[in-house]
């Protein structure tokens, strides 16, 4: 009996060396492929607008050399005898590193498509991108679960035992991070009622800022002096949010006044003349305008209008105007605007049923 033909752990060497080739075949023609076909995938992408070209070069990049290995080796496993016992656990490594895989596919797949739809909708639809971006980790975690119950059924565990074991410690669980999942449902409220999304201006407390990012447990807000403001997601809930993103029109108040000298003729054209004003601006519905009441030093006039465009810097603008237009308008019509003051008389009258005394008090009399 020759060298090839003497058994040396079941098989012949003939056999392991035709093992050890298709080992090596298996990982030289993975890599020539992949390689191949996503060089070829780049090049047809960038002629192409469709995306499904990008996802599959992606996915074949994340292909993960433990896999191709494992695969190799259970390739490699049919050409010689083994154990039944080690044939089984190649069988089983071969199953957990394709459901791995599967993971890690899925996953790029789906931050893959999220990040595409947040990039073409967050200027159309902020909404749906905050939705999107929740559900997408609901998508992994669901991906994820799954994979795992698949690979410890493999693995000979009782599945169904698990899980009702499970059901009885996620009790105990969910008491001991209560606050944490209270934020979770927290974050399923925001993302199914969209009290705000992405984008929006809040006001929450003495605190403001723009919406950044809706997470799992907290929101971000980016403030107006610039820095980070985060949020527990249950605590945002509980507060009073007032949400100027929602703005569809900005009601602005203002108030003046002009001295107690101003002839009721004049103050009676007063609001006529801001009513003018306040129609010269395309932009600008008045509501009102009136002689509100007289003060402790000016006869007092409130006027209210709208804004249509709901942006801040719009509505100075046109308040900054308006107050200039005024200024020039009482200028010409000689209309003094009152600031405060106080007018002491001094007549030397006493109080009605006293006598006028002047000069030195006299001294009261003895007796």
């Amino acid at each position: 009996m020759n060298f090839w033909e003497t058994p040396f752990y079941g098989n012949t060497p003939a056999r392991w060396l035709t093992a050890a080739g298709v080992l090596l075949a298996t990982l030289v023609i993975f890599r020539l492929v992949a390689s191949v076909v996503v060089r070829r995938l780049e090049a047809f992408s960038r002629r192409t607008d469709t995306r499904l070209d990008d996802l599959a070069s992606l996915l074949l990049d994340r292909t993960g050399a433990p896999f191709l290995f494992v695969v190799a080796v259970w390739a490699a496993s049919y050409s010689v005898k083994l154990p039944v016992r080690l044939e089984g656990g190649i069988r089983v490594a071969a199953v957990l590193a394709l459901l791995a895989q599967a993971g890690v596919w899925g996953g790029a797949a789906i931050t893959f498509f999220i990040r595409g739809y947040r990039n073409r909708q967050l200027e159309v639809d902020a909404e749906a991108v905050t939705t999107v971006s929740a559900f997408g980790f609901i998508g992994k975690l669901i991906l994820w679960s799954t994979l795992l119950i698949l690979a410890l059924d493999n693995l000979g565990f009782e599945v169904k035992t698990l899980l009702a074991g499970l059901g009885v410690g996620g009790i105990a669980v969910a008491l001991a991070v209560q606050n944490i999942l209270g934020d979770l449902f927290a974050s399923l409220s925001i993302v199914l009622d969209k009290p705000f999304v992405i984008g929006d201006f809040l006001v929450v407390g003495d605190h403001m800022g723009t919406v950044e990012q809706v997470g799992i447990k907290t929101t971000r807000i980016r403030s107006l002096s610039g820095e980070q403001l985060v949020f527990s997601n249950a605590d945002l809930l509980e507060s009073r949010i007032r949400n100027y993103g929602r703005m569809r029109e900005r009601r602005a108040v203002f108030e003046f006044g002009v001295t107690y000298d101003t002839p009721p003729d004049v103050a009676e054209r007063i609001p006529d003349m801001v009513r003018d004003i306040l129609r010269g601006h395309d932009e600008v519905r008045v509501d009102r305008s009136h002689f509100k009441a007289f003060g402790d030093s000016a006869l007092e006039f409130e006027t209210v209008y709208f804004v249509s465009d709901p942006a801040f810097n719009t509505y100075m603008d046109i308040q900054q105007a308006v107050n200039l237009d005024l200024m020039r308008r009482f200028e010409d019509e000689r209309i003094e605007f009152a600031f405060p003051t106080r007018t002491v008389r001094l007549d030397g009258r006493a109080p009605r049923g006293e006598p006028r005394t002047i000069g030195p008090t006299p001294e009261p009399s003895r007796v």
